[in-house]
């Protein structure tokens, strides 16, 4: 702040004038944000150097600038600095006497800031001037962020409060405007208070409007204050409407996330399952291409032995015995080979049995994930029939309101009928009463008096008959807001049922996934006991790799089991991603199944709030259906009361008749005096 008030001194010495002291002291003085100079007389040169030093000052959000005295042409310089702040929020110009230039100066201000919310302009003299004045309000009418505006004692009269109206209708941002009860110069008046009235309904952002004061009929302030009652219904209705919006968004936001999630985890496992079962397939081929080599290297020992044993021809005489052994040898290998030949057939026998089992799993669960569909199809449907219920019943609620508003206008026209029977009747006894005596008048007299109590009883039961309308229509509403309120019930249990069933669904699919990975294990674990069988019969034929011509051939077979084995596993392989795919596909059509059921949610929220926003509309309608009807009942009261008069009148002139003719006959003259 201390910076604040050298840059202040600076500008009016730059100027060519002294800093006042006050203000040098309020400064010193200033709270954070705030600069109060309220009660201080600014001089023009004091005013040039707060309006410059304004313009780049960052650091205030208030100014208080009430009672200050200002001259017109300090008032334009100190706002022509703020039509390019951007930081102050609040602005008090109270009892400154504004005048014309004033209110031009203000409405450039309000043309060119879009940053101060708050104005107040009390104890002035903006409405002495209409053209400065209208400009104001088309200033006002243009800008988006005032929300507070006081215009207390400011000379305002029916055509700037016409004006001030106009401005009100293209403005939605501005929430207050206050006119206090003791206001003493402002003179809206009659025609000012039913312009303000004409712009109401246009404007829907207007909470708060004082009109006391003014010299307006007591029935214009109670259409203001109805008005600022329905802003208000509206804007609570608004804010309670964008909240649960704002719920249901991050409910269908967070519900998205973990579809998501969980899409992208069973994406990622199945990529890991082909990884390894690629892995595998290429483990396995280069174990193929191994074993192939050593049968390779085998055959080449196999030439070898086969050209030693030409050469050992000769000296077969003195092997025979060795022979015999061989031959003994031979026997137990071909057992055996025997044995684990039946072993092989063995496990083949199990892993067909096993991969039949797996086949029936897999049936049984397509069947599960099939009546499961059928059981999701069953609940939107009778998702469908409650809402067309729901449908059902707002229209029949429309129609009663309808029938409602058909039998006001009804009994409307009864009453008119009635009144216009009773002006027939007492215009009757008029002219009957016209040609009557003194004694005909007492008569007629009497008989105005047992008029007089009829209407009275009639207005008295018709009184009673709104008042039963009245009654009828809040219970509609009443009965309206619970229907609502069960069918957002209804809604947020169909939606808990979905997540459930969803959370059952992904656990069905997670024991599934499991099951497969318990079912691929032990395929892995079956292919390396085989292995191991494969390099175990490999060893031993190493050993008996002098026998040729038996050893040969059974590898030969050895070769032929083993290319038959890694077409069982290469098919045993292919159907199994099979399977992973069909249900990859089974997956992706649930997933759409579900963001299916989502959109139909959310088009029967949005049918909902389009049936509310229709229902708030039709009691707006009554609303102002009830208003109109009133003022005409209010308007026939009148009418009776001057029909009362206007009889009450010619009964007193025939009165008068009758007894200055009574006072002027002959007979009175004939007669003795008393």
């Amino acid at each position: 702040m201390e910076e604040f008030r050298r840059t202040y001194s600076r500008l009016c010495k730059e100027s060519g004038a002294e800093p006042q002291e006050t203000v040098l002291q309020q400064m010193h003085q200033l709270p954070q944000g705030r600069l109060d100079l309220a009660t201080q007389s600014l001089t023009v040169d004091t005013c040039r150097a707060l309006g410059k030093l304004l313009q780049k000052e960052a650091l205030l959000t208030e100014l208080v600038l009430s009672d200050c005295m200002l001259s017109e042409e300090g008032a334009v310089l100190l706002l022509q600095g703020l039509c390019v702040n951007t930081i102050v929020r609040f602005l008090d110009l109270k009892g400154n006497n504004l005048r014309a230039s004033g209110a031009e100066a203000l409405a450039k201000l309000l043309r060119q800031n879009k940053s101060i919310q708050s104005l107040t302009l009390e104890w002035n003299s903006l409405g002495t001037w209409e053209e400065a004045f209208a400009a104001f309000c088309g200033a006002l009418a243009a800008n988006g962020a005032l929300r507070q505006l006081d215009l207390r004692n400011n000379q305002i009269s029916h055509k700037g409060a016409e004006e001030l109206a106009l401005a009100l209708k293209s403005n939605t941002s501005l929430q207050q405007l206050d006119f206090p009860p003791d206001l003493r110069w402002n003179h809206i008046g009659l025609l000012g208070g039913r312009a303000l009235v004409n712009c109401l309904p246009s404007n829907r952002t207007l909470w708060k409007l004082e009109l006391a004061g003014n010299s307006i009929p007591g029935d214009i302030l109670r259409a203001v204050e109805q008005a600022m009652d329905h802003n208000q219904d509206r804007q609570t209705a608004f804010r309670e409407s964008q909240a649960r919006a704002h719920v249901l968004s991050k409910e269908v936001r967070h519900l998205r996330e973990e579809k998501s999630k969980q899409f992208l985890d069973l994406m990622e496992t199945i990529d890991r399952q082909r990884e390894e079962m690629v892995r595998s397939s290429k483990a396995s081929a280069a174990r193929v291409g191994q074993l192939q080599e050593a049968l390779n290297e085998r055959h080449s020992i196999i030439n070898a032995l086969k050209a030693k044993l030409q050469m050992a021809e000769a000296a077969l005489a003195l092997s025979e015995q060795k022979a015999q052994d061989l031959g003994e040898l031979l026997a137990t290998t071909e057992q055996e080979q025997r044995s684990l030949a039946q072993r092989q057939a063995k496990e083949h026998r199990l892993e067909q049995q096993e991969a039949a089992e797996r086949e029936s799993k897999l049936r049984r669960d397509l069947s599960a994930a099939n009546e499961k569909n059928l059981l999701l199809q069953n609940q939107v449907d009778e998702l469908e029939r409650k809402v067309k219920s729901q449908q059902d019943q707002l229209f029949l609620t429309r129609q009663e309101l309808t029938n409602t508003a058909a039998e006001l206008k009804m009994r409307a026209v009864q009453a008119e009928e009635r009144l216009e029977l009773e002006k027939k009747r007492s215009r009757q006894s008029l002219e009957d009463a016209e040609h009557l005596r003194f004694k005909e008048v007492e008569h007629m007299t009497r008989h105005l008096e047992e008029s007089e109590r009829a209407m009275q009883e009639r207005v008295q039961r018709l009184e009673a008959v709104r008042l039963s309308l009245e009654e009828e229509l809040s219970r509609a509403k009443a009965a309206a807001l619970s229907e609502r309120s069960q069918a957002e019930e209804e809604l947020i249990k169909a939606k808990n049922q979905v997540r459930l069933e969803e959370q059952q669904r992904l656990a069905h699919l997670e024991e599934k996934l499991r099951l497969l990975a318990q079912a691929r294990d032990e395929a892995q674990s079956a292919c390396l006991q085989q292995k191991q069988v494969v390099a175990d019969a490999q060893a031993r034929a190493s050993q008996l790799g002098r026998q040729v011509e038996g050893l040969t051939r059974r590898l030969e077979e050895l070769q032929q089991e083993l290319s038959n084995k890694d077409q069982e596993k290469a098919a045993e392989v292919t159907r199994v991603r099979l399977e992973l795919q069909e249900q990859n596909g089974r997956l992706q059509a649930e997933l759409t199944a579900q963001e299916a059921l989502k959109e139909k949610a959310a088009a029967l929220e949005r049918q909902l709030k389009v049936i509310a926003s229709d229902h708030r509309e039709a009691l707006l309608d009554r609303e102002s259906e009830n208003a109109s009807l009133r003022e005409k009942l209010r308007l026939k009261q009148a009418e009776i009361a001057r029909i009362r008069d206007e009889e009450a009148q010619r009964a007193s002139f025939l009165q008068n008749a009758v007894l200055a003719y009574v006072q002027g006959s002959p007979l009175r003259t004939l007669s003795p005096q008393k």
